[in-house]
């Protein structure tokens, strides 16, 4: 410890009523001013707000401070600013302590108030015994490399991409899809204008595109990624087209030669496309891609390429590995099928469809050119009905709303009176209509004021049945006050629930970030970090974070290049010395610490002769488990020593005795 004695000043938040409301705060300064070692104590209504903050710069100054105690709120929402705080008044930062005593006082013991008071004394007295043996700790500096990847190549992932690109960063685009452009580029109009969905995006892929900064990774997979923030190095492994990339031109001569035909993924397997050929006419890159599933091998493709000699059929799957500064995951959703749902009959009944199959019907360059029709007789529908909610809000399923689907019904159901008038009827059947931001409310009015009917019913009790002679459906479903309902229609179009990609899991463990129990990642914090992940360097845009709409996604991916930028900007970064520390003269290279690291941030290496643990600082969190797990104590947190830890046991066990 310093030679100095310790003079700590103990600073008690209000913060409102959250505080003040349970804890008698006035009591709480008061006792703090007793205990040893405190020579300075004031409460503050808002410690974090500039008058706050200013008492405490005040306080180091005028009482010659050198250990400062916030007692307050969350360490994780707030002990970043009060550390700069302290550092603005000459302390070092690494000299104050945080007691929260909201979340562990008055938030959990709200009824009784004098008990929470009491705890809160307690949760002081251990913050100061601690702080007595605080040391300052010197920051650690990383190299950066000034490039970033950007995970996903939906409208999200365009938008970080182009804006670093924009900014002057090498980006590297990773799509595991032959094209980039995600769900945007498969719809015909987006809500509540209503415009060519694809004439938005569609500039956007070709900027993406062309950018000189920008390398698209298409029909790729993330293999595995190790390093730190501003010291990534990632391998990723590119499937084969059987096309060689730099030798295509995408003028589609070989397309058109190709004797075989398959379901297109791309239009909800409602069309085909050839053995070689494009998932759609706008893809980026323009490469054509042979899927040998299909593909008989006659070469009538080789023939028609002729000089340009772009078909390789020998080609394999090759790896590369790129060092990046920061990542950007923007992977997006899929969507639920309930195939095994029987109340809907998807999959069993012809015209039981999905959203997005509507959508690709609907849509000019869709498999049907623009025309709906019914798969069981090729006819145009007089009535379709709409049903709301089919997986999302269903405890059973998923128990959390999907977002946009209210929207996007409301968008068909707008077009589809639009394009046939009365020639057709519209029925939503919905429990809620949910429709709150800018303009969608008017949309709604649109779509009433054009002739959708709406029916409110239960989420329970629905169900479709088939009249096997003309294949119309018969919907059956019950109202909020039990009575029920019935509707013959001869198409059916289900919401349904919009869930995270598959290989999320599998993502997640690669990069080493949280997901929740829906299979979306997790922010850092949802209120003032959404688009921050626990791992510094690594940043979330788009659905794959939480279901969104597309000026949402655009908005966040934006917000991750924003933050990616702050790390790439910087020829070196900044990390918190909060870091494990190896005793190289009491370990013994046992390895413990290496299998109980989450982070691979210890391995156990020959160090001058002898097996050793070393701690890659810029992988380690400071999560403290290694430490734990040590049994000869080699290993020591800062911040969290043993002797700082025995120290604030003894200070509540001294109340106690």
């Amino acid at each position: 410890m310093d030679k100095e004695s310790p003079r700590i000043g103990v600073f008690v938040c209000h913060c409102g009523l959250n505080i003040a409301g349970v804890v008698d705060v006035k009591e709480l300064v008061e006792f703090a001013k007793t205990l040893p070692d405190v020579v300075y104590a004031k409460d503050n209504r808002y410690t974090c707000a500039d008058p706050g903050q200013e008492e405490i710069r005040k306080g180091i100054k005028e009482h010659n401070l050198n250990r400062v105690v916030v007692a307050a709120c969350s360490p994780r929402m707030h002990e970043p600013t009060f550390r700069r705080t302290v550092s603005e008044a000459g302390l070092n930062p690494f000299l104050f302590e945080m007691a929260n005593i909201r979340e562990f006082s008055s938030w959990c013991h709200q009824s009784t108030p004098k008990e929470a008071t009491e705890k809160a004394k307690d949760i002081v007295r251990m913050a100061i015994a601690k702080a007595k043996l605080l040391q300052p700790l010197k920051e650690i500096e990383v190299p950066v490399t000034n490039k970033a990847l950007v995970i996903g190549g939906g409208i999200a992932g365009i938008n970080s991409a182009l804006d670093l690109a924009e900014m002057g960063f090498k980006v590297y685009l990773l799509e595991k899809n032959e094209s980039i452009g995600g769900h945007m580029a498969q719809l015909d109009k987006t809500f509540p204008t209503l415009d060519c969905s694809i004439c938005i995006e569609g500039p956007k892929m070709v900027d993406v595109g062309r950018h000189p900064n920008i390398e698209i990774i298409s029909f790729a997979d993330l293999v595995s990624a190790s390093g730190y923030v501003g010291n990534f190095k990632v391998k990723i492994k590119k499937k084969p087209r059987y096309v060689i990339h730099e030798n295509c031109t995408g003028c589609g001569e070989c397309k058109e030669v190709c004797p075989i035909e398959y379901p297109n993924e791309w239009d909800i397997n409602m069309g085909v496309r050839k053995a070689i050929s494009i998932p759609f006419e706008q893809a980026v890159p323009l490469v054509y891609t042979i899927n040998m599933d299909y593909c008989i091998e006659c070469y009538k493709c080789v023939d028609a390429c002729g000089a340009r000699q772009a078909i390789n059929f020998d080609q394999k799957p090759e790896e590369i590995e790129i060092d990046v500064g920061a990542i950007i995951v923007a992977i997006g959703f899929e969507e639920y099928l309930p195939y095994a749902d029987p109340l809907y009959g998807y999959g069993k009944y012809d015209n039981v469809i999905t959203a997005l199959e509507f959508e690709r019907l609907i849509l000019a360059a869709g498999p049907t050119g623009g025309k709906v029709i019914r798969a069981s007789d090729g006819e145009k529908p007089h009535s379709v009905v709409f049903i709301q909610c089919v997986g999302s809000r269903d405890v059973n399923k998923y128990e959390y709303c999907s977002g946009f689907c209210c929207m996007y019904t409301l968008k068909h159901s707008v077009m589809l009176k639009e394009k046939y008038k009365d020639n057709i009827q519209v029925y939503v059947i919905y429990t809620d209509l949910r429709s709150d931001f800018k303009g969608y409310e008017e949309f709604y009015n649109r779509a009433k004021k054009g002739g959708a009917h709406f029916v409110r019913t239960k989420l329970e009790n629905r169900s479709i049945v088939e009249d096997a002679k003309t294949k119309n459906l018969i919907v059956h479903a019950e109202t909020m006050g039990g009575k029920p309902v019935e509707i013959e229609a001869e198409m059916v179009v289900l919401a349904n629930a919009a869930v995270a990609v598959q290989n999320a899991t599998e993502l997640a463990e690669i990069l080493n970030i949280s997901i929740d129990a829906n299979g979306f990642f997790v922010e850092c914090q949802p209120k003032i970090r959404p688009t921050e992940t626990d791992t510094p360097g690594i940043f979330l845009a788009g659905a794959c974070q939480g279901l969104k709409d597309i000026p949402y996604s655009v908005s966040q991916g934006s917000g991750a290049a924003a933050l990616a930028a702050t790390v790439l900007s910087k020829p070196t970064w900044i990390i918190a010395p909060l870091v494990a520390k190896v005793n190289e003269d009491i370990c013994s290279g046992c390895g413990v610490c290496e299998s109980v690291c989450g982070y691979d941030a210890v391995k156990i290496e020959q160090i001058n002769g002898k097996e050793l643990a070393k701690v890659t600082e810029g992988l380690c969190r400071g999560c403290g488990i290694c430490s734990a797990a040590c049994p000869a104590g080699a290993i020591t947190m800062p911040l969290y020593t043993k002797e700082q830890v025995i120290a604030q046991l003894r200070a509540v066990l001294e109340k106690v005795k």
